[in-house]
């Protein structure tokens, strides 16, 4: 008997649980980004320095350093189901303190909430996707999934001081981030209705999680892997905690307006200020995640074609360095360096993320990506911090901007040595190509 259309064996079942699934880490995204994206408002009205701006950011990835250690055991124990609505409440609650904090450390604990709830969460969507869509359409759902996810910083670098603006109080843009959030926890509970209807019918199992440490396998690591590590250490140290004070660096530097100046109603005012993009501050900030979302999957082709994993990450890490030499040294419009830098985010982890399953055994990948992702979140818990307090100590972002460009230099100088090492190991990285 041929199943309803809307069985838990058909695609269209699969699809739609998939645009629940990916609408989990779309509030997250928001909200983590928020911050940034009204950190010029954040230092007038809570009278916060940069320094406490960036430290907004460290707490999150505290959190995150003990969620990447643990998480991944507790969505073991828990089930993907279970684990999904824990994580995706804590994010709830942390965008929520967030939002009625009436004092600095409250704002702390609850970005450390947030960050305790955000991480795993995306670890347990990756083991849902693959729970639904192994051996089908995984990779694209990976892909959808993560353009899901970063249109939230798009929509959160360009609405945040929007809403600030509009509704007269930076708490109005932190309330649409706990309201996406609040979504992204009915996504959840949507989701979990629907999989164990399909548990029920497809016999499914939840498939293990990937990103779980095992500390007896690091000491079998070749130099390839700690290069591709070290690397991913700077390289995402000169992203992420430079996007997050970069809306401010835009208005301190150049006085680019926070919002675009507009008529009609609040949706008319949204529509507005992305169609100026590169004439706001925040429009400008979000130019790197644009870049990602519209190239990465050209990217991962070209990686999969040309392999020269290690040359890739050479040219991005090399792109890096001149970026945040014009935004430290001239007063050359921000949007051109801004272009280079997402070129740099495109190219680097395209090559960087896949390069590890040809380097490491497949029964050790768990713990590599788990250690990488760790080891890349102690540099984002640092790096905001070192960023606010070099512009509160100098009264400019000069030399924040120098401090980046030395981590692309390192990045540069990584890049290089895995690409001797891979040569010593047989060229994996560089002639490797898809089959």
């Amino acid at each position: 008997m041929k199943p309803s259309f809307f069985h838990p064996s058909t695609a269209l079942y699969r699809f739609t649980i998939l645009v629940f699934v990916a609408s989990l880490s779309f509030g997250s995204y928001f909200a983590y980004d928020i911050v940034g994206a009204i950190a010029p408002t954040l230092v007038e009205k809570l009278g916060a320095s940069r320094g406490t701006v960036g430290t907004f950011y460290t707490m999150y990835s505290i959190a995150a350093i003990l969620a990447v250690l643990f998480g991944g055991m507790l969505i073991d124990h828990l089930g993907t189901r279970k684990a999904s609505l824990l994580f995706s409440t804590l994010v709830f609650l942390g965008a929520a303190l967030v939002w009625q904090a009436k004092s600095i450390p409250i704002f702390f604990l609850g970005r450390f909430i947030f960050g305790a709830g955000s991480e795993p969460l995306i670890v347990a969507q990756s083991s849902i996707l693959a729970r639904w869509f192994k051996k089908k359409e995984l990779a694209l759902s990976f892909g959808l999934t993560l353009t899901v996810s970063r249109l939230g910083t798009l929509f959160a670098f360009n609405t945040g001081e929007l809403i600030s603006s509009y509704f007269g109080t930076y708490r109005a843009a932190l309330l649409a981030a706990t309201l996406f959030c609040a979504l992204s926890l009915g996504g959840n509970i949507v989701y979990i209705i629907m999989d164990r209807r399909g548990e029920k019918t497809l016999n499914l199992r939840d498939e293990s999680v990937q990103e779980k440490i095992n500390f007896r396998d690091i000491k079998e690591f070749k130099p390839t892997f700690w290069y591709v590590t070290f690397l991913c250490l700077t390289f995402y140290s000169a992203i992420f905690p430079f996007t997050a004070l970069s809306t401010d660096l835009f208005v301190d530097k150049w006085g680019i307006a926070r919002v675009a100046e507009s008529s009609g109603g609040f949706l008319a005012r949204v529509f507005n200020n992305f169609l100026h993009m590169f004439t706001t501050a925040g429009g400008i900030s979000s130019i790197i995640i644009f870049a990602s979302m519209i190239l990465a999957p050209f990217a991962g082709q070209l990686v999969d074609k040309i392999g020269r994993r290690a040359s890739l990450m050479i040219l991005g890490s090399l792109l890096m360095i001149p970026s945040y030499l014009l935004l430290a040294l001239t007063h050359v419009y921000p949007a051109y360096p801004m272009i280079f830098l997402g070129a740099a985010f495109v190219l680097v982890p395209a090559a960087m993320w896949p390069s590890i399953p040809l380097i490491i055994r497949s029964e050790r990948v768990g713990t590599a990506f788990g250690l990488m992702t760790a080891i890349q979140n102690i540099g984002l818990a640092l790096f905001p911090l070192f960023n606010g307090l070099l512009r509160d100590w100098t009264k400019s972002y000069t030399s924040s901007m120098l401090m980046f460009a030395c981590l692309g230099g390192l990045g540069l100088l990584f890049a290089f040595l895995l690409k001797r090492a891979d040569a010593q190991e047989g060229n994996v990285l560089e002639y490797e190509r898809k089959q």
